[in-house]
């Protein structure tokens, strides 16, 4: 037998040393197969030591999820008008929106001929406010009071509208300047 020993490692390559007697490294595969085996031996070296915690501020609840399952149920798609009647019976808009409907029909309601010279200009409190475009107008409203009322509390609800407050138009005023008399007849009172 011959006495052959291996040539010591030599440092001229500037390779690292590997010790007499230890597996050569092999090169990296390209599959990553390696790495997969290398991790799989370091999590094998380190089974016996327990798992590192998580901290307390970071578990996690477990939540109950509910399913609607076969029967209605509110999370389940809603028809829009069902969704808008949901909406505006929890804020109380009734009433609101049935009196701006009377506003937008005014015209059906009291006929054109009425609609042409008087225009509702507000709602509060069983008192519609509504304006005349002459003082023949207003007068002849007024006249007409009792039955609108009823018409109006036919689409409204009984009771709902109490008075009708009727106001001529909008005329100019014949205040003129600072100076004015209280009771003055305006600007005819110097005539004589």
């Amino acid at each position: 037998m011959s006495d052959e020993r291996p040539d010591p490692p030599h440092e001229a390559d500037g390779d690292d040393v590997t010790e007499p007697g230890a597996a050569p490294e092999p090169e990296h595969q390209p599959d990553g197969l390696d790495l997969a085996r290398a991790a799989a031996r370091a999590a094998a070296a380190s089974a016996g030591t327990p798992p590192a915690r998580r901290p307390a501020s970071r578990t996690r609840r477990r939540t109950t999820t509910t399913s609607s399952g076969a029967r209605p149920d509110d999370r389940d798609p809603q028809l829009l008008g069902q969704a808008m009647g949901r909406l505006v019976a929890n804020h109380g808009w009734e009433l609101d929106l049935k009196v701006q409907g009377v506003f937008g029909r005014w015209a059906e309601l009291v006929g054109d001929e009425v609609a042409d010279h008087c225009t509702p200009e507000s709602f509060d409190d069983g008192r519609l406010v509504v304006r005349t475009d002459s003082t023949a107008w207003a007068t002849q409203l007024k006249l007409l009071a009792p039955t609108v009322v009823r018409r109006l509390n036919e689409e409204l609800g009984h009771g709902t509208v109490t008075l009708i407050e009727v106001l001529g138009p909008h005329l100019p005023s014949w205040k003129k300047g600072r100076l004015s008399s209280r009771d003055g007849r305006g600007p005819r009172d110097t005539y004589g």
